[in-house]
């Protein structure tokens, strides 16, 4: 019994610390979602506890949202521009990313550092020449702009990403499929690529969730709000002077933001094979 209570015990700190782990993370989530649902006389009242349903749920913000606002139109922009971005950052990536890690010496590892330092300059450092080239293009006012601006920012930690991991794959596999007539294309793309799944995962679900949180350059580059992605509509068609829609603002981020989060936790296991793929070189 004495030996019992020892390990549950020794359990508790690490239990602890993972309780506090969980709802760290989760509270923001029940926080937008119980905003969601409250209705105005219950949300604004200083009285009421905010913690929980002081009146009974309602959807009005949700058919604020749709009926009353661009919501639906947002949704749609940020997908579209989301696989966009999606697209070309694999196209560019990936033989980026593998052409480096094929390349001896020392010369592709500089250069693949060099391409990932390009990823942390900031866009408040860029936005002003950025903003020059989209004007040459006539996409002012565009969202087509946000899919030529994002690549900038995707594309270089995706191929230094991918370039770990195709680092970690053996080149044997290649060398067999040559000597059994493929191409060093023909390689790539029957063998190389099915085998980085993980990773080409890992790859989209960043870009995918890196473009629809970007504000900066949506901010920048977007005025009209039919042409706006999710996260610039919402911060600024629901907020209008000093006055926050916080119902309609909460509804908002909850239904762009748990999508994202379920495919987090479907695909994690292959999300964490994909970061941690290229680790032992």
């Amino acid at each position: 019994m004495r030996r019992f209570v020892g390990g549950v015990l020794r359990e508790v700190p690490f239990y602890g610390a993972v309780a506090f782990f969980v709802v760290l993370t989760a509270f923001p989530f029940y926080w937008m979602a119980i905003t969601s649902f409250k209705s105005n006389s219950d949300l604004y009242n200083l009285t009421n506890v905010p913690f929980w349903f002081n009146e009974p749920p309602t959807l009005e913000h949700f058919q604020y949202l749709f009926e009353q606002t661009l919501f639906a139109r947002w949704l749609l922009n940020s997908l579209i521009i989301g696989t966009c971005v999606v697209v070309i950052t694999l196209l560019a990536a990936l033989p980026a990313g593998y052409s480096l890690a094929r390349l001896t010496g020392r010369g592709g590892e500089t250069l693949g550092i060099g391409i990932f330092l390009t990823y942390l300059v900031p866009p408040t450092l860029l936005f002003l020449p950025l903003s020059r080239i989209v004007a040459n293009l006539g996409l002012q006012n565009s969202m087509w702009s946000l899919v030529l601006v994002y690549p900038t920012f995707t594309i270089p930690f995706c191929t230094w990403l991918l370039m770990g991991f195709f680092k970690a794959m053996p080149i044997e596999i290649e060398e067999a499929a040559i000597v059994d007539g493929c191409s060093r294309f023909g390689a790539f793309i029957k063998m190389v690529i099915p085998l980085s799944l993980p990773a080409i995962l890992t790859a989209v679900i960043f870009t995918f969730t890196l473009t629809l949180q970007e504000f900066v350059y949506a901010l920048t580059f977007i005025s009209s709000a039919a042409q706006k992605p999710v996260t610039l509509g919402v911060a600024t068609d629901l907020i209008r002077g000093d006055i926050f829609f916080w119902g309609e603002i909460m509804a908002g981020a909850l239904i762009a933001s748990v999508p994202v989060a379920i495919a987090y936790n479907s695909f994690l296991d292959r999300f964490i094979e994909g970061i941690t793929g290229g680790a032992v070189k």
